[in-house]
């Protein structure tokens, strides 16, 4: 079904160019004018994301790197001529609150959603964007779920992709062949990335020697959990969970005198900016994440000086997820302009033409040159690792 509605989102694109062909074959054009170029609206963009709450920066970064690009944006010229406006709503990491946002949002007179920022919440607000047919693009929502609407799209890498690209680095740099995992069984990004990480070890001949499992509700000890992978023998623990998590796990794990070695996802960007952290502990720590702040590409570089420019050098949302946002809002402008969105279109009006345009571009982005996207909504775009040095990210062959 999701594919059939973006096929048919495709054939309108295609019948809209032939109407304004035919339309505009017996006018002669009006002269362009300082009130026509001036004059064309504003595109209202939301944002839903954790302002506040325990994954407070994954959100907040977000909302910084957005706004870095609709200043760009704005500054540039707009979208088409259009200003955009940004409008970030708080979702606490919440589902219910989520949806209370998104209705806000609508009520606005949102045209595009950028967001959820977690999955849980993206799985609720998508499912409301697929009957208001809302074009929904999430810079970091990982979940399989989160993007089930044929409206709905990704920037970042899917939770079975992470498992499976993160086996796959484990086993082909030899880092380790018992392996511990600790994961979050009522989050759907920890524990979609757990299901798909142990079926793609087993068929690499990793041993998982020991899967310990968290809630909401109990995660500030991990006593038991590192206790068992300790006994268990485990050479690597993969931590397929958030920085905050993270951060008590690494500073418990040496206490308790564990010596394996950690490796997480993109969840665990951020584990430095963890308050009161010592980040000591997370030396050699390896994550796979699209952005590392210290990379030497140029694209990296001027997302990071245009960063700390506007933001009076704080760095402490620089991390993958503000990356994430900015490179949704570029890739927004993108299929703004080739679909030639107006203001005066309704959200439904601009989905239809957002979802079609979207399966033919290309977008260089500051998480990955040459972004594609396939009718499903997934990105397409190489993965890379980086390892904690110093006390900061540093490049993984």
């Amino acid at each position: 079904m999701k594919h059939f509605r973006k096929v048919l989102a495709l054939m309108l694109v295609a019948a809209l160019c032939l109407c304004c062909f035919a339309a505009c074959g017996n006018k002669t054009p009006e002269p362009e004018t300082e009130h026509a170029e001036t004059d064309a609206g504003t595109l209202k963009i939301g944002v839903i994301g954790p302002m506040t709450g325990g994954a407070a920066l994954y959100g907040n970064a977000v909302k910084y790197g957005a706004q870095l690009a609709v200043d760009e944006i704005n500054a540039a010229g707009g979208i088409n001529g259009m200003k955009v406006e940004l409008n970030v709503q708080d979702d606490t990491h919440d589902a219910e609150k989520a949806v209370n946002a998104y209705n806000t949002l609508k009520d606005w007179g949102m045209q595009i959603l950028v967001g959820t920022v977690t999955s849980t919440p993206c799985i609720a607000v998508q499912e409301l964007c697929a009957q208001d047919n809302m074009f929904l693009l999430t810079p970091s929502a990982t979940a399989v779920e989160s993007i089930a609407s044929p409206t709905a799209f990704r920037i970042c890498f899917s939770d079975p992709n992470q498992g499976i690209a993160s086996a796959d680095y484990i086993a082909s740099k030899g880092l380790a062949t018992k392996i511990g995992v600790i994961y979050n069984s009522q989050d759907a990004y920890s524990s979609g990335i757990y299901a798909k990480f142990a079926e793609k070890a087993e068929t690499l001949g990793l041993e998982v020697v020991a899967a310990e499992a968290f809630t909401e509700d109990a995660k500030q000890d991990f006593s038991v959990q590192l206790q068992k992978m300790k006994s268990a023998g485990a050479e690597l623990i993969f931590l397929p969970i958030y920085a905050t998590e993270a951060a008590l796990i690494l500073s418990q794990a040496a206490s308790a005198g564990i010596e394996a070695k950690f490796f997480g996802c993109d969840g665990l960007d951020g584990v430095l900016n963890v308050e009161n952290f010592d980040t000591s502990l997370a030396e050699g720590v390896m994550l796979l994440t699209p952005f590392a702040k210290d990379a030497s590409d140029e694209a990296t570089q001027n997302f990071v000086k245009a960063y700390l420019d506007a933001f009076n050098g704080d760095e402490t949302y620089l991390i993958q997820f503000a990356a994430d946002a900015y490179d949704c809002l570029y890739a927004v402008k993108a299929a703004a302009e080739q679909a030639n969105i107006k203001a005066d279109m309704s959200a439904s009006e601009i989905c239809d033409l957002m979802v079609a345009t979207m399966t033919t571009l290309s977008v260089d982005g500051v998480t990955g040159a040459g972004i594609t996207w396939s009718a499903d909504g997934e990105p397409n775009k190489e993965p890379k690792a980086v390892v904690i040095e110093d006390g900061a990210y540093k490049a993984m062959d």
